[in-house]
Parts: C-alpha cells; sequence; structure tokens
C-alpha cells in the first residue's frame, strides 16, 4: 500500500511539475504580447486628455468628456475599468483606453453636423425634388445604417460622417481592445496553470512523505483480530 500511494504521490508531483511549466510558458508569451502591444501603442502616440485634478477632458472640458463616458457605459454597455485609466500614463494601451478613443471618435461624429451641396436638382425615385443648394446636416446621433440613402442630402452626409478614416480607426482601436483583453485572458490561465501545479505538486510530495512515515504502518492484508467469526446457534428445542 505504502508503493501505491508513493507512485501516486509521484505521478501527481510530475502532472503538477507539467502544470507548472505550461504556467510558465504561457505567462512568457503573454509577456510578449503584453511588450508588443505596449511598442505599438507608443509609436502611436495616442494618449487621453486629463485636467491637473486627474479627471478626463474632451477639448479642454470635463462635460465633454463625461458625454463620451456615458455613450461607453450606458450605450454600448461597456464595463470601464477605472484603473485603466490612469492620469500619470495617458498613453492609449489598455481594454478600457482604447474603447474611450473609440467613444470619443464615434461621440463627435454622432453628434456633429455636415454640409452637403448639391451641384444641381436632384429628384428622387418617389418624385421628390431637392433643388440644388448648400444643406446644413444634423448627424443627429446616426450611424452609418441609420441613414435614409434615397434622400440624396442624408446619402451624401453619410459618407462625409462617417468616413473610411472614421471606419478605419473604429475597427484599429477595437484590435487593440481585443488583444488587450486577450492577453489579461492569457495572464489569467498562466496563474490558473501555475496555481493547479503548485497544488498538484504539493499533494503529490504529501502522499510520498505519508508513505514514508514509520510511525503508521499499513498492512497489505485485513489483520486476523479484524475479522469476527459467525457462529449459527441452532435454538434448544424443547423436549416433550
Amino acid at each position: 500500500m505504502n508503493k501505491r500511494l508513493q507512485l501516486v504521490g509521484v505521478f501527481l508531483g510530475v502532472a503538477g511539475l507539467g502544470f507548472g511549466i505550461a504556467g510558465a510558458v504561457a505567462y512568457a508569451k503573454v509577456q510578449d504580447g503584453y511588450d508588443s502591444l505596449q511598442a505599438f501603442s507608443e509609436q502611436q502616440n495616442v494618449t487621453l486628455s486629463y485636467n491637473e485634478d486627474g479627471q478626463l477632458t474632451d477639448r479642454g472640458e470635463t462635460a465633454g468628456a463625461e458625454a463620451i463616458m456615458s455613450l461607453l457605459e450606458d450605450d454600448w454597455k461597456y464595463p470601464v475599468v477605472e484603473s485603466d485609466l490612469d492620469p500619470n500614463d495617458p498613453l492609449v494601451n489598455t481594454a478600457t483606453e482604447y474603447m474611450y478613443q473609440m467613444a470619443t471618435i464615434s461621440y463627435h461624429v454622432l453628434h456633429g453636423t455636415q454640409e452637403v451641396v448639391l451641384d444641381e436638382d436632384v429628384t428622387t425615385d418617389s418624385g421628390e425634388v431637392f433643388p440644388a443648394g448648400t444643406y446644413e446636416f444634423d448627424v443627429d446621433g446616426r450611424y452609418w445604417t441609420d441613414f435614409d440613402r434615397a434622400n440624396p442630402i442624408e446619402a451624401a452626409a453619410r459618407e462625409q460622417a462617417w468616413t473610411g478614416t472614421v471606419h478605419g480607426l473604429v475597427g484599429e482601436l477595437g484590435v487593440g481592445t481585443v488583444t488587450h483583453s486577450t492577453l489579461q485572458m492569457g495572464l489569467a490561465l498562466a496563474a490558473l496553470f501555475a496555481g493547479l501545479g503548485l497544488v498538484l505538486i504539493a499533494t503529490g510530495a504529501g502522499l510520498v512523505w505519508v508513505s514514508r512515515s514509520k510511525g503508521v504502518v499499513i498492512p497489505d492484508t485485513i489483520p486476523e483480530g479484524f475479522v469476527t467469526e459467525r457462529i449459527d446457534e441452532k435454538p434448544a428445542t424443547a423436549k416433550l
């Protein structure tokens, strides 16, 4: 029995060592990812704006930053991590900072106005005529799919508001967000592997230690004293 415990303990220790190595490898890969993301962020050199009190600002005003944060938290339902927003490190390199920057771009598009110029009269398929001229169009919270393309003013305003540059920046920031979130999950996985490995090693060492202990001897057979014999007694019969 002792030998069996030793074998189980050794197996658990080896398995724990394997999980520990897997955790170390995962941690190294995650750190490589963090280093790459940091270098990429530094090359882009996009930073958030804070005032002297450490509050986020947009175009110098905290009210604008609050409106952007409302878009991010209330409309987009993004779980903002406050610790990611560090006034001492304004470089955009965390998931929350990437999402806030994405919300900043989107907010100004959604609440902007576009000047649309029709060089000549335009008649729609329904027969409505839009005279040539200059029109001031309020985007009024419209996303790309919310514009009426049958309306020549809205169709033109959509192209001017949601430009290829805007779509490109939003897509790039989204990649940054996913990358940072994935790295965080990778770090958690590395910690899980390392923790599981430590538990297995400790359990295996405990089993080996117990099996080698001389204070307790585990017999391979059941002691004779532990076996009780069953005696069947026949009841006495009465004599007539």
